[in-house]
């Protein structure tokens, strides 16, 4: 598992120009990078057999990493499981045995966001960065508090300021400098940018570095080998700055190139928004590779809350190769969604996550599913982080020498 990397260059998402993979790099003209590795190099040295003997982590694919595992900067970041939901895959019309949900929110900080950052930070370290900053809708935050601590580095959280309390108090916890910004997570990311000559850090926002892509990118490497190497036919993923749609997609590339998938067929990718604020779902729509920003965000799944995301076009790209869409669900009924799901099936979903549970509804009226399709949705945060929208008055026992059984029998029933 120490072995050097397969890395070869960096590529410009938009124009194909190279850049040297030894040195850091943020983007190419505005725009993001991929990393670009040795398949060919990759297909003789890497085995699907070789897995059998390796930690279940996200650091398994090591050949498939940017960074080697002596080298990352790890809080035992285990796969995450993929859950059966019969009573749910019932409920909008799906075989019993056909709908998961993938369940990011057991990561070490409680959400996907784990994986890209802990990318990230391994590669800050390996190239001697000292200070990071992020702007962050709230679960990034958090992931790049606890990373940077663990690996004895500086960082720096610019977050809206009505992002929700949790994710406020785990980026002090884990001792980042963290500063609450009345605006968006756009005026967040201004403030990064504008800092970085005065300040000296590095920027770690959305797809301004290559890395955080490719440690989102083991959602899609775990979920092959979880289904046998037979991709599902249909994703859905609520998608704000996109880089886990994106990083999937790229997985399912590689994993193709190197031979390794059962079937030629990829899924169908369905980018899930809020109606509050859906650039990406107006563009799709319009037939447009580039979205316009969304003006007056709101919505109360703060990691959808992306006016403007830098990867839009490469996010848009990956849909329509896939064949997918992209959808907007009523901002109003995602508490509703997660009620469903915990009633149903007893998983707690984020509010970004319940997106997705509407958008499977939609698809169903629109006859966009079918019954023996398999189906997964993307848990990509922890429900217990967003106690404003779980806030409800519960029934009150004033005087427990004195219950009324009768109403608690009613209740009951």
């Amino acid at each position: 598992m120490n072995q050097p990397t397969f890395v070869i260059h960096l590529e410009s998402a938009l124009d194909g120009t190279r850049l040297d993979a030894n040195l850091p790099h943020t983007m190419h003209r505005e725009r993001p990078l991929w990393v670009r590795y040795d398949l060919a190099a990759v297909r003789r040295a890497f085995r699907k057999e070789m897995l059998r003997h390796r930690p279940h982590t996200m650091w398994r694919y090591a050949e498939l990493l940017p960074v080697a595992m002596a080298e990352a900067v790890s809080l035992a970041e285990n796969m995450t499981p993929l859950v059966p939901c019969p009573r749910l895959a019932t409920h909008f019309g799906l075989a019993a045995d056909c709908l998961w949900i993938k369940d990011e929110s057991r990561l070490p900080t409680g959400s996907f966001k784990a994986r890209g950052l802990a990318m990230a930070v391994s590669m800050a370290r390996r190239f001697g960065i000292r200070r990071l900053a992020i702007p962050t809708a709230g679960n990034a935050g958090g992931a790049l508090a606890a990373y940077a601590a663990r690996a004895g580095i500086e960082a720096f959280v610019f977050m809206p300021a009505d992002t929700p309390l949790v994710n406020q108090l785990e980026c002090k916890l884990w001792g980042a400098r963290t500063y609450l910004v009345d605006g968006l997570i756009t005026d967040c990311a201004r403030i990064v940018r504008e800092g970085r000559e005065r300040l000296g850090w590095f920027d770690l926002s959305t797809l301004k570095e290559p890395y955080r892509l490719e440690g989102k990118k083991t959602m899609g490497l775990e979920l092959a080998e979880q289904c046998g190497w037979r991709l599902p036919e249909l994703i859905l993923y609520p998608t704000g700055g996109g880089t886990g749609l994106v990083g999937m997609w790229k997985a399912f590339e590689e994993l193709a190139e190197l031979g390794w998938l059962e079937e030629e067929r990829r899924p169908r990718l369905v980018a899930v928004q809020s109606d509050g604020c859906a650039p990406l779902v107006r563009a799709f729509e319009a037939g447009e590779r580039f979205a316009r920003p969304w003006e007056n965000a709101s919505t109360a799944a703060s990691g959808l809350r992306v006016p403007a995301a830098v990867g839009d076009f490469m996010i848009l790209d990956a849909i329509r190769a896939s064949g997918g869409t992209a959808i907007a669900v009523r901002e109003a009924r995602l508490t509703e969604w997660m009620r469903l799901v915990a009633r149903l099936e007893g998983i707690s979903l984020c509010p970004e996550a319940a997106a997705c549970v509407g958008a499977l509804e939609i698809l169903g009226a629109r006859g966009m599913t079918r019954p023996s399709e398999r189906v997964v949705l993307f848990n990509t945060g922890a429900a217990q982080k967003y106690v404003e929208v779980l806030a409800a008055e519960l029934p009150r026992i004033a005087d427990p020498s004195r219950v009324d059984w009768d109403q608690l029998e009613a209740a009951a029933a």
